[in-house]
């Protein structure tokens, strides 16, 4: 089968006919990031073929190298911001490219946003020029700093469009904005998953995000950073049951055009997970209290009706059994063969 050849100019030829089938090709952007890899690999143990999109600014080869011998998958070092071609059909898109971690987004705000929109648009065109169906990987931020709790899929939110988060809050706003303007105007089969807070293996271990910050902080036996009060709560999500919720969502086919939350609605604390992961760990490291971070969300649980209803799709994993997995994971990671772990 010939590489597919990545190119910076559109391409104006007729649309390919797409037979959605076992040897379907499926684009995943971001595919050598965290939740792109899972995917990566989800999909094709399920029989298809893959071609990843990376500009590998925050995603790393090593994620997908153990797919590069299942003669399934291929992985492109581009960025979205930039057209790209593909020269064989494709059946679906999963739009997953833009840093989701705070410190990393935050390094380059410009460019987070126009992987938001620009790569949203790119690829919107791509899915339309290839009668491609194609998700959107949202977040749970378009909510900002909710009034309400949980929040349902019909909540607009409580945003700061002028701060240090606007850029990939506003940025995934409007990508869903293209994405409804896209379905309506050229009948593109969109979806557009609302994700909340994910963990899970292959997260990078400087991240920024509270799970693994407090992972690594107690194996390395540092201070656990808490910012603020510590009474901000979230709602994790393994990523094993993140993906099952995407891949439900996507073979969905009675016509989801409207944002899906997918998340886990039990609620922690900060605090109350910061002592979880020290009681897992066994570590003497100390809590240490610093400033609450600009527009950090104090509540965070996602309302989950609307995935349970249509996909049939709940988190089947705990947060007990998942951080017994993250913290195995960081432990090999950190070279520490055999993590401690008190179940």
């Amino acid at each position: 089968m010939p590489m597919p050849t990545p190119t910076t100019k559109r391409s104006h030829t007729l649309p390919a006919i797409i037979t959605r089938g076992p040897d379907e090709v499926i684009i995943v952007t971001g595919g050598a990031g965290f939740l792109g890899s899972h995917l990566c690999a989800r999909l094709i143990a399920g029989g298809a073929r893959v071609i990843a999109i990376d500009n590998l600014s925050t995603g790393k080869r090593a994620n997908v190298a153990h797919l590069a011998g299942t003669g399934r998958f291929d992985l492109i070092a581009h960025d979205i911001v930039m057209p790209i071609t593909i020269r064989e059909p494709v059946s679906a898109i999963y739009n997953l490219a833009c840093p989701a971690s705070p410190p990393k987004y935050q390094m380059n705000p410009v460019h987070t946003f126009r992987t938001s929109i620009d790569g949203a648009q790119n690829m919107l065109e791509l899915a339309k020029h290839k009668s491609a169906r194609i998700l959107q990987a949202s977040t749970s931020e378009v909510y900002g700093d909710p009034e309400m709790s949980p929040q349902p899929e019909s909540y607009c939110g409580a945003v700061n469009t002028y701060g240090p988060r606007a850029c990939y809050d506003e940025g995934k706003r409007g990508a869903e904005t293209l994405f409804y303007e896209y379905a309506r105007a050229y009948g593109l089969e969109t979806r557009i998953a609302r994700i909340f807070n994910t963990y899970g293996p292959r997260m990078d271990a400087l991240d920024g995000r509270v799970v693994s910050n407090f992972v690594v902080q107690a194996l390395a036996g540092q201070d656990i950073t808490i910012y603020g009060t510590g009474e901000q709560t979230r709602s994790f999500c393994y990523v094993d049951d993140l993906i099952d919720g995407l891949i439900r969502l996507m073979n969905n086919d009675d016509g989801v055009a409207a944002p899906v939350n997918l998340g886990n609605p039990r609620e922690f604390t900060v605090l109350e997970l910061a002592k979880m992961v020290l009681a897992k760990t066994g570590s003497a490291s100390q809590l240490r209290y610093l400033a609450a971070l600009q527009d950090d969300p104090k509540q965070r649980r996602p309302d989950i009706t609307l995935a349970h209803t249509l996909l049939g799709w709940q988190p089947t994993v705990s947060l007990n059994e998942g951080l017994d997995r993250m913290i195995a994971h960081f432990g090999q990671e950190l070279g520490q063969q055999s993590a401690r772990v008190v179940s």
